[in-house]
């Protein structure tokens, strides 16, 4: 099978060529270095080398083939081939045979051998197989004459083709054309040319020429335009300068992408080619032809043919300056849009897109909108529209808006703007339209905090509807209302309202919080807010406004009243006691926030004392004095504001201690011996602190024990150092004695010579008069010499006793005489002092003078069996005794109480004071001024030991404090409440806060203590620049007309008053009142002398005590069950003795712990109170 594919190198007008094999013999080896020479147009002769030994036995084959395949067999490496075809190209191949092998024929290649190409030049080569002359116009350049020569060459010979007749050019040699073409340039139209072509071998070989004779074509036509291109024609016209031109006609070819449409020959020099389709692109090739001569060079032109016109063409919208156009095209690139109106130059605008929005128009103006279809430059036929812009609402403002009508002005710059009619179209929560001849409008009837879409656009006459504007408008939200304020604390409170609006579940709620120095704002979605970060103590108001959806129209505001934070608890405090004294140092950071003054409780079991202290800003520091010595206080500090008061700060604190009490009561001496003292004494009392050790001083000499004294014992007396000296030393557990023991606890031997401490306890001298003193420790060291350190203690001393004279040694004889002596002296002594007593007792205030007291003696002894007799059968002997008492003292005058100017100041008529005692003030400016319904009334040391007075009338305040400071008044004892069972009892007549002014006398509260059972109350009283202290015991547990619940209240609250008065000038009298001054007035003032009477003489009298009181003011003691009450008192007071109890004062704790913790006023002139 042959190598080549002869389809690929036979084709019409080449030559065919062969192969050329040489016979070989034996495996020869292959030719080299073959080549051809004396090449003619139809002959070549063909060498070659071949360097075997063998060479000359060698045979070679050619094949060759010429239209078939030719063999020739040369014995020389040389064959001269002949009739071959000229300028063509052939194929060898050249095998070597030896022996045998040279007569076999050898066939085609079979793809092994070697394969040699020669290219054999041409002698004739012949008319080229097309030749043409072709024009194609092109923007960038002008026409050229083309003579187009086809020729046949190959890729390994280089062939120059040359150019008129003396120019020529050579093709690259990569490459292998097949048709070789030359263009020659320069020409003439309708000329006749020779054209001679050579073909040339590499080396310069020509073969030989061929010529022809060529006319050049008629000029071209020169196409000029394309006119009236529609959808499916265009129309061609076109030049032609030829002298000749006029025996022309033309053959047009259409042509669209690579189809050709048709051929047409028209005359003239124009044609209207229809039958196209629209918005295609076609190349129209016009040629020029002359009978007898060739076709002419051609023209050819492009061009589109025209889009079909657009469809459904329309307005979109319409605006004050735009106006929006679509339309349907399936055949066009672009779309142009020419734009008139009547004043305005028209104008174009181009798209590429089937929707537009045509822009910077004028309101109210009439457009018109021509759409031309394009494709290319080509633009298809157009269609028309004609609309006009709107008359535009723009600049809508609202004006006014609240819960129900929101009011709208609006702007329309038209011309004729005032002869519009306007529509508005509101969408809330409902739809309505409304219309308006004015540029505004009122809309009411509307919901609160509801939004509104306010739809306005103009109308002209010939109902044209002008551009509408939209707006949305909130109506105001209704007002909140029932604002609570809830869980208040030091820095947050929660705030809760109402709103019923339906949009309410939209709003949201600004809250503005507002103090005297800040201001800020929170926010909510829900009618309730916790507010945090808040100032504890501070004032605060709070201002909901409830804003709409928008968040930003707000509805009426509300305003709370103030509300204060809770006042935040001091952060710490610590109390540090005073040295010696009876008080306590307090110090505290002040608290974060703002404060008003603090409340501080003082607080020991029952007993509470209250005070309150001013506002601070720094570290502040109180001194808590009056308190009672070595007594552990729970304090309580808190922080008061405008709002709540905070938690207490809490603390326990220990008051110091300092020298007991000093007793009055010397102790009770007695001889044992002629060298020996028993000595007998009760405890000291403890409220200084308990009482640690007791030491028993004996003197010789005169004067008042000292301090200096413990430093001298039994030896350094008896040296002669000094006359006093501690023999004794008791050290002892430490409690507190009762403050009211007359027992005597404690009894001591001297002289036993017993050693305690470093004290020894000699013998004492016979004959020699010694004196005796106790001295109570609350504190002691001793010294190394075992002796005490006076410095370093806290002693008291009791006075010295009597002195006392040791019998002589019974060895004596005359002790006996001695003895009788000393007897008769004290007999006579006993019987001075009672006589003494006597006429101390009745020989005070003769200057009120009564008939003989009828009295009922009983010795304490005996009063149990008579209570028993007396109460017998429902207190029968109490009920026969008081109604004995009822017509005492009745008959007295009472002139100054029942005269016409005093009869307002008294506020019961049937208790009107007896002019023989009644409380003289000083006369002023009538005569009739120095009245007051008050006594003076009889105590166990004085007539005038009491004023007993009704409870003060509004009309009486300044009376009852001038009486106050002209009696020189330093206890006041109130025993009914100011109002009781819905009457007024007693005119609140004390100020409580700020200061008060009674005609001349200025009274200020400085302390106040309230317990469940009494009320205890210091104030200032001054007269101009004089002043003295007053203290009020108020009795509040004493029912009117009844009695007290249990008989140890009022025990006990009577010691406390009596505790008081022993520090007050002795002459000073205790007022007393109730409401109207007699019947709990005269029960107390009873009381306090039986207890006076059994304590001082043993006896009690309380129906001579009763009768004493009524013969001073009517109806003292005015109720039968206050005459049993003033009996039981005393059968309590005697069982309590007789129980080893020293005193009833044991039996209440309310009473010892006030007892205990009030020291009263020691100085007079000063202001007295709890607080320094």
């Amino acid at each position: 099978t042959p190598i080549w594919k002869k389809e690929e190198l036979v084709k019409p007008g080449v030559p065919v060529c062969g192969w050329i094999s040489p016979f070989l013999f034996w495996e020869p080896s292959p030719v080299f270095d073959v080549h051809h020479m004396n090449v003619g147009p139809t002959e070549v002769s063909v060498v070659w080398r071949n360097s075997d030994s063998a060479v000359s036995m060698y045979q070679y084959r050619m094949f060759i083939e010429e239209n078939g395949i030719a063999n020739q067999t040369s014995p020389n490496m040389q064959i001269n081939i002949t009739d071959l075809k000229h300028g063509f190209q052939c194929w060898a191949i050249i095998v070597p045979l030896e022996g045998n092998e040279a007569n076999e024929n050898i066939g085609p290649s079979t793809g092994e051998e070697e394969l040699y190409p020669l290219l054999f030049p041409s002698s004739n080569p012949g008319l080229p197989t097309q030749m043409s002359f072709m024009r194609c116009l092109t923007p960038e350049l002008k026409p050229v004459f083309d003579m187009s020569v086809t020729v046949t060459n190959s890729t390994d010979v280089n062939v120059t083709c040359q150019k008129d007749v003396s120019t020529s050019v050579t093709p690259e040699g990569d490459q292998a054309p097949q048709l070789t073409r030359v263009n020659v340039v320069g020409l003439k139209p309708s000329t006749q040319y020779t054209a001679t072509i050579f073909s040339q071998e590499a080396n310069g070989t020509e073969g030989n020429p061929v010529t022809t004779e060529i006319w050049t074509s008629k000029s071209d036509p020169h196409l000029e335009r394309t006119v009236n291109v529609t959808a499916s024609e265009v129309s061609l016209t076109w030049e032609n300068k030829d002298n000749s031109s006029s025996a022309y006609s033309y053959r047009i070819l259409v042509e669209f992408g690579n189809e050709t449409s048709f051929n047409a020959s028209y005359n003239l020099r124009r044609a209207v080619i229809t039958g196209l389709n629209s918005s295609t692109l076609y190349k129209f090739t016009v040629y020029p032809q002359r009978q007898g001569f060739p076709e002419g060079l051609p023209n050819c032109t492009e061009a589109y043919t025209a889009p079909q016109p657009v469809s459904d063409f329309q307005v979109t919208n319409i605006s004050t300056t735009e106006i929006g156009l679509a339309w349907t095209s399936s055949d066009s690139t672009s779309f142009r849009i020419l734009i008139t109106e009547h004043i305005s130059s028209p104008r174009n605008e181009t798209f590429k897109t089937e929707s537009v929005v045509i822009r910077e128009l004028e309101p109210g103006t009439t457009y018109t909108f021509e759409l031309f279809p394009q494709i290319g430059t080509t633009e298809g036929a157009s269609k028309r529209i004609r609309t006009t812009t709107s008359n535009a609402v723009f600049d809508i403002q609202v004006v006014g808006v609240n819960t129900t009508t929101i009011e709208l002005e609006w702007k329309n710059n038209d011309t004729a703007s005032d002869t519009y009619l306007y529509h508005l179209l509101v969408n809330g929560d409902g739809f309505w339209n409304l219309t308006s001849l004015f540029k505004n409008a009122s809309l009411t009837g509307l919901s609160p905090g509801t939004p509104y879409n306010i739809t306005i656009f103009p109308e002209v006459k010939n109902q044209t509807e002008g551009r509408s504007n939209s707006t949305v408008v909130y109506t105001r939200p209704s007002k909140v209302f029932g604002i609570e304020v809830l869980n208040v604390a030091t820095t947050e409170m929660t705030l809760r309202w109402q709103n019923q609006d339906n949009a309410s579940a939209a709003y949201t709620y600004r809250i503005c919080i507002e103090n005297n120095e800040t201001a800020r704002n929170e926010t909510s979605n829900v009618p309730s807010v916790n507010i945090t970060g808040l100032s504890p103590g501070t004032s605060y108001t709070f201002r909901v406004v409830p804003q709409a959806g928008d968040h930003f129209t707000e509805g009426e505001p509300v305003t709370t009243t103030s509300k204060c934070t809770v006042a935040a608890p001091l952060p710490s405090f610590w109390c540090e006691p005073v040295p010696k004294q009876p008080a306590l140092i307090l110090k505290w950071n002040c608290p974060p926030g703002t404060n008003t003054g603090f409340k501080m409780e003082v607080i020991h079991g029952d007993w509470r004392n209250e005070t309150h202290l001013p506002a601070c800003h720094s570290p502040s520091v109180t001194n808590v004095t009056l308190l009672n010595y070595a007594t552990l206080y729970n304090i309580s500090v808190t922080t008061q504001s405008c709002g709540n008061e905070s938690i207490p700060r809490e603390e326990s604190c220990l008051t110091d201690i300092t020298d007991p009490p000093e007793p009055v009561e010397p102790p009770n001496v007695i001889s044992v011996s002629h060298n020996s003292l028993k000595v007998k004494f009760s405890g000291f009392k403890a409220t200084n602190g308990p009482i640690k050790a007791y030491a028993v001083i004996l003197t010789t000499g005169e004067g008042n024990p000292h301090k200096n004294v413990l430093n001298y014992s039994y030896e350094d007396f008896k040296k002669k150092e000094s006359n006093t000296y501690v023999t004794y030393f008791i050290e002892i557990e430490g409690n507190r004695a009762s403050v009211l023991s007359d027992d005597l606890k404690y009894e001591v031997e001297v002289g036993n010579e017993s050693t305690t401490g470093g004290y020894f306890n000699g013998r004492l001298e016979p004959l020699s008069s010694y004196r005796t003193s106790i001295a109570g420790f609350t504190k002691f060291n001793f010294s190394k010499q075992g002796r005490i350190e006076e410095e370093e203690s806290y002693v008291s001393f009791t006075p010295f006793s009597n002195a006392v004279s040791l019998p002589q040694d019974p060895g004596v004889i005359c002790g006996a005489v001695f003895g009788c002596i000393f007897g008769a002296l004290v007999v006579v002594a006993v019987g001075g002092f009672i006589f003494w007593r006597r006429k101390r007792k009745y020989a005070k205030n003769n200057e009120v003078s009564f008939s003989q007291i009828k009295s009922k003696l009983i010795k304490v002894e005996n009063f149990e069996s008579y209570f028993k007799k007396q109460q017998a059968d429902s207190n029968c002997g109490f009920a026969e005794e008081y109604e004995d008492l009822k017509l005492v003292g009745v008959n007295q005058p009472k002139y100054a109480a029942e005269m016409t100017e005093n009869r307002g100041k008294n506020r019961y008529n049937n208790v009107l004071p007896y002019d023989i005692s009644r409380v003289k003030l000083s006369i002023q400016n009538h005569m009739t001024d120095d009245y007051i319904n008050a006594n003076y009334m009889p105590g166990y040391h004085s007539k005038k030991d009491f004023i007993a007075t009704q409870g003060p009338l509004p009309n009486t305040l300044d009376d009852f404090w001038r009486m106050v400071w002209e009696k020189n008044i330093y206890s006041i004892v109130m025993l009914t409440k100011c109002v009781e069972q819905g009457r007024t009892k007693c005119e609140e007549y004390w100020p409580s806060k700020q200061a008060q002014h009674y005609g001349e006398i200025t009274v200020a509260m400085t302390s106040e203590i309230v317990l469940p059972e009494w009320t205890i109350r210091d104030f200032t009283v001054k007269n101009t620049n004089e002043g003295h202290p007053l203290r009020q015991f108020h009795f509040t547990s004493w029912p009117d007309h009844g009695v007290p619940e249990t008989t140890d209240l009022l025990i006990n609250f009577r010691y406390l008053v009596h505790d008081f008065k022993k520090q007050n000038p002795p002459e000073c009298p205790v007022l007393v009142h109730c409401s109207a001054g007699v019947g709990r007035t005269g029960t107390f003032i009873a009381i306090d002398r039986l207890i006076y009477q059994m304590e001082n003489e043993n006896n009690v009298d309380v129906y001579g005590i009763v009768y004493d009181l009524r013969m001073h003011r009517p109806l003292m003691v005015q109720t039968e069950d206050q005459y049993v009450f003033l009996n039981q008192c005393v059968w309590d007071i005697i069982k309590s003795q007789k129980d080893s109890k020293t005193d009833l004062i044991y039996q209440n704790t309310t009473a010892m712990t006030i007892y205990e913790n009030l020291t009263p006023v020691t100085t007079f002139g000063k202001t007295n109170g709890f607080i320094a």
